[in-house]
């Protein structure tokens, strides 16, 4: 198991784009992520991108990222108004919502659907994701759901406990509209982050797990040898 750091990005502004396709996706996804790179990179600036929304369900996602992103991380927070489970057939609107977001913002890191996410939704916004930014470090965050589409990540970020707990007090504090649904329930957002605890050998027990296609490793003797040719 090899670790990730970003520490050369901590002196200038570490820009981490979140994408979601419905208002509560970011936070199931990748919320305990967002909270530990708060804590770890205090140059960290969060921005939020939401596709699908209602009048109630906008107002929760706003509250819940104001919640989940400190006052002096905080970015750029957009929430749009597209169908929810009909976006696909509004690829156009999506695609001018994420140049909009690319013309704005040039992120250190996204975090998005994983693009073998069995939702239509879901599905669409990591593909749009990788067609919009090509040159970026890209982490593809994971949904349960009725479908039964997890598949085995290859990128771990382990949880404090109180980072996870934290999680998922916001997420079903903030998301009270979704509380009628079978599948919304802290336990079952408890028991993912627990399995890729067990997966990452977590010191916790508790992590959020990701799908990254591409990784590039440049070494300083690569770095010194490029500056010496300029």
């Amino acid at each position: 198991m090899l670790a990730l750091d970003f520490s050369s990005r901590r002196s200038k502004v570490f820009d981490v784009l979140c994408i979601g396709a419905h208002c509560d996706d970011i936070e199931i996804g990748c919320g305990g992520t967002i909270l530990s790179l708060q804590r770890r990179y205090r140059n960290c600036r969060v921005h939020w991108l939401v596709l699908t929304s209602g009048t109630a369900r906008r107002g929760e996602a706003q509250r819940s990222a104001n919640a989940f992103v400190a006052e002096w991380a905080r970015g750029e927070v957009r929430i749009c108004d597209l169908p929810d489970g009909l976006l696909p057939s509004h690829f156009s609107d999506v695609k001018a919502e994420f140049e909009s977001v690319k013309r704005q913002i040039e992120p250190s890191l996204i975090l998005t659907h994983h693009g073998a996410d069995l939702h239509q939704d879901h599905r669409l916004l990591s593909h749009v994701t990788w067609q919009t930014f090509r040159d970026h470090a890209i982490w593809e965050y994971e949904i349960p759901k009725y479908d039964g589409d997890l598949v085995t990540p290859n990128m771990y970020v382990p949880l404090a406990a109180a980072t996870a707990a934290r999680k998922t007090r916001l997420i079903m504090k903030f998301f009270a509209s979704q509380l009628g649904k079978s599948w919304f329930k802290a336990e079952n957002l408890d028991a993912l982050m627990r399995l890729r605890g067990l997966e990452s050998r977590a010191a916790s027990g508790l992590a959020e797990a990701f799908h990254c296609r591409k990784l590039v490793f440049e070494s300083a003797s690569a770095d010194a040898g490029a500056a010496k040719r300029h």
